[in-house]
């Protein structure tokens, strides 16, 4: 046996879905304690939390399998009562940017776009060494999620799209933002932007990666 945690990934049962059959022995649901469940649950009773529990639930009953993420997306801000659009996109997807920008303003909604190299600097600024630069010796600007967060906080969006940020960017552009975050696109230029394509094929081409 690995000596991994053992996890979710491990589990073939679903008990905490269907349940059905026996919870297994490194379960995390019964490794929670009953007051830490009611602890958490309680937590959906936070108003903001509440509505957009509610409103998700709402996207998933009416139009699972029938509508696209970018219909969901409308359907969800719809759903919130969001006015404002915020997003924020890679500028390599900034055509993207535009078709959607364009649809949800078609939609009735404001949106304001974003564009990672907003306020641009030299990566060097931040420490970042030359040999790990895409253009080594030149002028290469920074990626910004600090920034786009903070324009979207300045116009107060009341929900953001995050559109092919890079890997890490993602993560501190959510951090930053104060709006609730969501995502259309996750950036992946070698397979056309569907990162998942590298787990359906893992028992084939993939199967590299479960090398050392």
């Amino acid at each position: 046996m690995s000596s991994y945690e053992l996890s979710c990934a491990d589990c073939g049962s679903k008990r905490c879905y269907l349940r059905k059959g026996e919870f297994p022995n490194f379960c995390l649901t019964t490794s929670l304690s009953e007051a830490e469940k009611s602890a958490i649950k309680a937590k959906y009773n936070a108003e903001e939390t509440h509505k957009v529990m509610q409103a998700a639930a709402e996207v998933e009953g009416k139009y699972y399998g029938k509508l696209t993420r970018v219909e969901e997306i409308l359907e969800f801000a719809t759903i919130l009562g969001a006015k404002k659009i915020g997003i924020a996109s890679c500028a390599g997807l900034i055509d993207e940017a535009r078709i959607f920008t364009r649809i949800v303003r078609a939609r009735g909604f404001d949106a304001i776009c974003v564009i990672c190299k907003v306020g641009s600097f030299d990566k060097a600024e931040l420490g970042i060494p030359a040999e790990v630069k895409l253009t080594p010796g030149e002028f290469e600007a920074s990626c910004n999620p600090v920034m786009q967060a903070h324009i979207l906080n300045r116009e107060k969006t009341d929900l953001n799209v995050v559109m092919g940020l890079c890997v890490g960017h993602d993560a501190i552009f959510n951090k930053y933002s104060a709006s609730l975050v969501t995502t259309l696109i996750a950036k992946d230029r070698v397979l056309a932007h569907n990162p998942a394509a590298v787990l359906y094929t893992s028992k084939s081409y993939y199967t590299r990666l479960f090398k050392p």
